[in-house]
Parts: C-alpha cells; sequence; structure tokens
C-alpha cells in the first residue's frame, strides 16, 4: 500500500509558551487515516489536514463500542532531535488489542513508517521544554453503518498528535490512592488487557467518587475475590516488598504496559528479585503498617512514574514511609526520562530516532 500525502492548506498557530500546555487540548495540524473492508482490506493510507470525520449514526462503533488506542510519545532531545520511545512495542499491542476486539490488524512495518513519516512532517510541534513531549494516539473504530451485533466490516484507522506539558509541573508529588472493594474494572474471559474505551468508560465512577473523597487514582481489585490488587487507573502497579519488585501478573486482565516491561527490565539489571504474582490488599496494608512494604508506584505512558504515598482501603489509610517519594522511585524515573531525552545512552534499544 502507497501512503499519500495531501497538502496542507491552513497551518495552525503554535503554542508559544509551553508552560500553558496541557495533556490532549491542542492537535497539530496533520494527521495520517486508512480505512478497511473485509473486501479490499486496508486501503487509501493517507497524511491529510486535521479535521473531523463523517460518522454514519449507525457506525457500529456507536453502539457496540469496537475500538482500539493505543498512547506512546516522541521527545525533542538536547540536539534538536526527535525519538520515540518503543513504538514497535505500542504497534504490536495495537495489533493484539485488535485480534481480541475482532477487529483487522495493521502491518506492523508500514504502520511504523508511517507513523514515522507524520511525525516528520509535524516535528515543529514537538515541543522543546523540560519534562514535555509529542504524545501519539493511534486509533482504530468500526465505521460500517449496521445495527446488529457482530463485528464490523469496515473500520477507520487513524493517528492524531498533541503536544503536552510536563506532567510534574512542581516537582514530583506522591499520590494518595483509594483501593475499590465495590467496583471492578475488568474479569478473567473479558477485554482486560486490551485497550480498549469501554476499559475506561468503566473506570469513570469510580474514580469519579475517589476524586470527590480526596483521592488521586483508583487501585483495582481482581473481580473474583475482590481480594487481589491489579492496576491503577491508566497505570500498572509496581511494589518494592522485602526488597522485591512485586507486581500483578498478566492474565488478561492487566494491561501489558510498555513502561512496566521497561520498569522490569531496568530493575533486573539493578538485581532485584522480581515476583509476578497476585499481592493481596491485606499485604499490601500489612506491608505498609510494618514497613516491610518500601515503596510503591505506578508505571505509564503520560506520567513514566508516580509515586504513591499512601492507600486507603475501607475504614483505614497507611502512609508508606515518610510519604515522600522512595529513592528506587526517583531512580527508575531518572533512568527512563534520560534515555527517552537522550541524557543518556539507549543500551536496550528502545529509542527509534526520526
Amino acid at each position: 500500500m502507497k501512503l499519500e500525502i495531501l497538502p496542507l492548506t491552513t497551518a495552525k498557530e503554535k503554542i508559544t509558551d509551553e508552560s500553558e500546555l496541557v495533556f490532549g487540548k491542542k492537535f497539530t495540524d496533520r494527521m495520517f487515516v486508512m480505512e478497511f473492508d473485509r473486501k479490499q482490506g486496508w486501503h487509501s493510507a493517507r497524511i491529510q489536514p486535521y479535521g473531523p470525520f463523517a460518522l454514519d449514526p449507525a457506525a457500529m462503533v456507536l453502539h457496540y463500542s469496537q475500538e482500539i488506542f493505543e498512547g506512546l510519545k516522541a521527545f525533542r532531545r538536547a540536539d534538536g532531535s526527535v525519538a520515540l520511545f518503543r513504538p514497535k512495542d505500542n504497534i504490536s499491542r495495537f495489533n493484539r488489542s485488535a485480534e481480541r476486539m475482532c477487529m483487522p490488524e495493521v502491518d506492523e512495518e508500514f504502520f511504523l513508517e508511517s507513523l514515522l513519516e507524520l511525525i516528520r512532517l509535524e516535528a515543529d510541534w514537538v515541543p522543546k521544554s523540560e519534562g514535555t513531549s509529542l504524545y501519539i494516539r493511534p486509533t482504530m473504530i468500526a465505521s460500517e453503518a449496521m445495527l446488529g451485533v457482530r463485528p464490523a466490516d469496515q473500520y477507520l484507522c487513524y493517528v492524531i498528535l498533541s503536544p503536552v506539558g510536563a506532567y510534574y509541573k512542581g516537582g514530583i508529588a506522591p499520590v494518595k490512592i483509594w483501593i475499590s472493594d465495590h467496583y471492578v474494572r475488568a474479569a478473567h474471559g473479558g477485554t482486560g488487557e486490551a485497550k480498549t474505551g469501554g476499559n475506561y468508560a468503566a473506570s469513570l465512577m469510580a474514580a469519579k467518587e475517589a476524586s470527590e473523597n480526596g483521592y488521586d487514582q483508583v487501585l483495582w481489585l481482581d473481580a473474583r475475590e475482590k481480594k487481589y490488587v491489579e492496576e491503577v487507573g491508566s497505570m500498572n502497579m509496581v511494589f518494592l516488598y522485602d526488597n522485591k519488585i512485586v507486581t500483578s501478573p498478566l492474565k488478561g486482565t492487566v494491561l501489558d504496559g510498555i513502561t512496566r516491561r521497561s520498569v522490569l527490565q531496568l530493575v533486573k539489571d539493578l538485581g532485584y528479585q522480581i515476583e509476578e504474582r497476585a499481592l493481596s490488599v491485606d499485604e499490601v496494608m500489612e506491608g505498609a503498617q510494618t514497613g516491610r512494604l518500601k515503596e510503591a508506584f505506578g508505571s505509564g505512558t503520560a506520567v513514566v512514574i508516580s509515586p504513591v504515598g499512601s492507600f486507603c482501603y475501607q475504614d483505614s489509610c497507611v502512609q508508606l514511609g515518610n510519604g515522600e517519594p522512595g529513592e528506587l522511585t526517583m531512580k527508575l524515573y531518572k533512568e527512563l526520562t534520560d534515555i527517552q531525552y537522550g541524557r543518556q545512552p539507549d543500551r536496550y534499544n528502545w529509542i527509534t530516532e526520526i
């Protein structure tokens, strides 16, 4: 399939004060689009001016939620170059989500080259300030007009770009986490391991209640026993427990996070033993009380690393250490961001330069 570059007739005004950048509010001049139908397969791949789509009111995504997406970033480095962090892993996960949602897979090599070409064309939109980046959102939706519960025969795949500010504008602050014993995010046999919009819609009520009660994030428990911790909002959870790294196993209810993979590689190289196992909420609360649980943090594309200051469950709240970010947490944050921004060598081949 050939990639067509359509002309850009009007350019948007860029934000000159990068301190005003927020997440997901501003979008670049261009986007990548391609279409699928059962007879032709993928076709009409193009980079075109950013703009709205015309969808039939009966488009199946609007009724049956056949939709997937990804999130990754491009970083401006000190020498002015632009680099992506582990884009092949994101595209591979995009295809795994497509398979789970009965959607067509993309050609990973073509998709990566198209994404890189889009960023080359939009390179002026990659911000330069410390901690800023260009957020990349690949998406696929079922576009066929049909009222009937079955996999669609037509799909729309696109990539949009958004310059975003530093996540921690005032320095890294530990978060207060509410452990929900009522709501669940995902169940075995469900879609928890896919990056699909329905998973996030299901989390909104719990997140709303948590925010109203002064918490920053919701930590989900397993659906079967409501006993074992899984993940937090849009982040995987990692615990430093008895000087071992403990994190939930990937068994269909937890997203296979790209940052999670990176963290596990880094801690392995630091000499930590890794346990991918079920960790009970009682073990977390007791560990924080006794000091066995030294540190805990979330990992994800948007935050990179988000330290946890306290956990609240039912009527109890426990603080980790002195409530400040832990030594390992900060070390991992620094090493990951140094690799992303080119401040230290990439010995893992995680970086793709534009």
